[in-house]
């Protein structure tokens, strides 16, 4: 049985910092390419950050130069640590695993920045 967790999630003031993880299981973590995306409400699913089998990491532009994709294959964890949160930034963020003709994902961990 495949299960992706989130943690990491909460309330966080404009300005300031804070990692997600996703821990994966029943993968074969290494091979996959490991994203994060995030839904705010009345929007679609957006990719945010993913970090590919080969290490290479891909970031939408509103969040590069804050954001951080990571993965730990011992662990079988990936991390998203973001820096100078916007309120902006504020959603719901779902772990994914993905390699072709399978994707994952995890049950999502709330993100709301406010003053």
């Amino acid at each position: 049985q495949v299960q992706l967790v989130e943690s990491g999630g909460g309330l966080v003031h404009p300005g300031e910092s804070m990692t997600l993880s996703c821990a994966a299981s029943g993968i074969r973590f290494s091979t996959f390419r490991m994203g994060w995306y995030r839904q705010a409400p009345g929007k679609q699913r957006e990719l945010v950050a993913a970090v590919m089998d080969t290490g290479d990491t891909h970031y939408r532009e509103t969040v590069k130069g804050r954001f951080t994709v990571s993965r730990d294959n011992n662990k079988n964890t990936v991390y998203l640590q973001m820096n100078s949160l916007k309120s902006e930034d504020t959603a719901v963020y779902y772990c994914n695993a993905w390699k072709l003709g399978w994707t994952y994902w995890g049950q999502g961990t709330q993100v709301a920045v406010s003053s």
